[in-house]
């Protein structure tokens, strides 16, 4: 789980959350509608904020920092 946790960290993590979070809005508001539509939205907005705000939400579950500069310091990654 730590090489997960260490790639979410990461800067290319980061990105990857962004652009996943993006998509899940879209799809969730455009694709899907609803209540349904609404949830993934929001699930969207959560993972989106997570990279822009350079947090690892899975990184408590590993014992390793919240805050994504901390994470990557711990785990020695730029």
């Amino acid at each position: 789980m730590q090489g997960f946790i260490g790639f979410m960290g990461s800067s290319t993590g980061r990105v990857v959350r962004a652009v996943a979070g993006i998509v899940l809005i879209a799809l969730g508001l455009a694709g899907i509608g609803g209540v349904g539509g609404y949830i993934v939205a929001a699930i969207g907005l959560v993972v989106l904020a997570a990279g822009v705000f350079d947090v690892c939400l899975f990184a408590p579950l590993g014992g390793l920092p919240f805050n994504g500069t901390q994470l990557r310091a711990k785990l020695g990654k730029k």
